[in-house]
């Protein structure tokens, strides 16, 4: 055993571990210790730089916590190329959501005309979390001022049949919705998604506080029964 894999199971709590698990269908159950966040994020500001390092090349993890704690390492990181170096190698270890959605690198900000092609050819992979992890950056770096309609045209092309990833791209149409209306409702108008995705979005856009009352009353006409 390793200090860090040391360090997560003084920190394992039973309550938690309980209760998350559920949420996390997907993951083996003898690999999930029940670390809270908190704690892994906190662990992940007290490692030292050689150590990260070590970690980072150490893949695959045995434990979901420390994937968690390999996200959390990656979203500190500011290099942009240090960051793909690490997330390339990664990603293809990534098996459900909640490690995929802790990545999340405010960094990039800076590198979006560089990150954008990187995201296009994600998009275009056959790894579930590439892809995941790829709409996710559409939504979170490219939306509001920064957002092109090509950036949804990419998106309807993928053409993976797995749940988590049609779960974020009704997240990412969704969120588009409240931020970019006008350019997202056609993809509704005209259904560029299959059903599940279109009624998913329309459902989250429905119970966001960020849609007005208008457009959630227009967008409840425009589900597929």
């Amino acid at each position: 055993m390793n200090e860090i894999q040391k360090y997560l199971l003084e920190n394992k709590d039973e309550k938690y571990r309980a209760f998350t698990l559920p949420l996390i269908p997907n993951v083996d159950e003898k690999t999930f210790i029940g670390v809270r966040l908190p704690i892994i994020k906190k662990y992940a500001k007290c490692i030292d730089n050689e150590q990260k390092e070590d970690f980072l090349k150490s893949l695959p993890h045995l434990y979901h916590e420390e994937n968690i704690l390999h996200a959390l390492i990656l979203s500190n990181i500011k290099d942009y190329d240090e960051f793909i170096s690490y997330i390339d190698a990664f990603l293809p270890y990534v098996t459900n959501w909640s490690v995929c959605d802790t990545i999340c690198n405010k960094h990039l900000n800076k590198y979006k005309d560089k990150l954008l092609p990187t995201i296009y050819k994600w998009l275009k992979s056959k790894e579930l979390y590439r892809v995941r992890y790829a709409v996710k950056c559409l939504m979170n770096y490219y939306l509001d001022d920064d957002f092109n309609i090509e950036h949804l045209k990419k998106v309807k092309e993928v053409k993976l049949d797995d749940y988590y990833v049609k779960m974020m791209i009704a997240w990412y149409i969704a969120t588009g919705l409240a931020k970019n209306y006008d350019d997202f409702i056609i993809a509704i108008e005209e259904k560029w998604f299959d059903n599940f995705i279109h009624n998913k979005a329309i459902q989250k856009a429905v119970e966001s506080y960020r849609v007005s009352d208008e457009h959630k009353t227009y967008l409840k006409t425009l589900k597929v029964r």
